[in-house]
């Protein structure tokens, strides 16, 4: 069950409003992305104060198995990325909710995440995968 203080998109990212009126958000990876990727070896994550597009690439993550590319569930400014994943990408496989996150975020538009799914909905989806 993913949790449902986030939106999540098709792609299998997912976002966090952390404060709507400084428009700051946390987004990374779903369980059901990093159990797919299987082991994660390495991250590229855009820089603090690159700017991200809704459903923009962003980065790539590159496991054992594949590199795929990592898309924004938001629009805005990267204000953080975690650091601790460029030493230690299999903290996405341990924890992709927690300790796992990608990059924090002030989003051009908080509405934004609006439109994306529902955990609910998020895990119908995966179910049909």
């Amino acid at each position: 069950m993913s949790p449902d203080d986030r939106k999540y998109t098709e792609e299998h990212e997912w976002v966090r409003v952390e404060d709507a009126a400084s428009k700051s958000a946390v987004a990374g990876i779903t369980e059901f992305a990093q159990d797919q990727l299987g082991d994660i070896v390495y991250f590229e994550l855009p820089k603090v104060g690159d700017s991200v597009t809704h459903l923009g690439k962003m980065g790539e993550v590159e496991s054992v198995k594949a590199v795929s590319d990592l898309f924004s569930p938001i629009t805005g400014e990267v204000t953080e990325i975690n650091e601790k994943l460029l030493d230690h990408p299999e903290l996405v496989n341990q924890d992709p909710f927690g300790e796992g996150w990608l990059i924090k975020v002030t989003m051009s538009d908080v509405s934004e995440a609006d439109g994306l799914m529902s955990a609910q909905d998020y895990d119908a989806y995966t179910a049909g995968l």
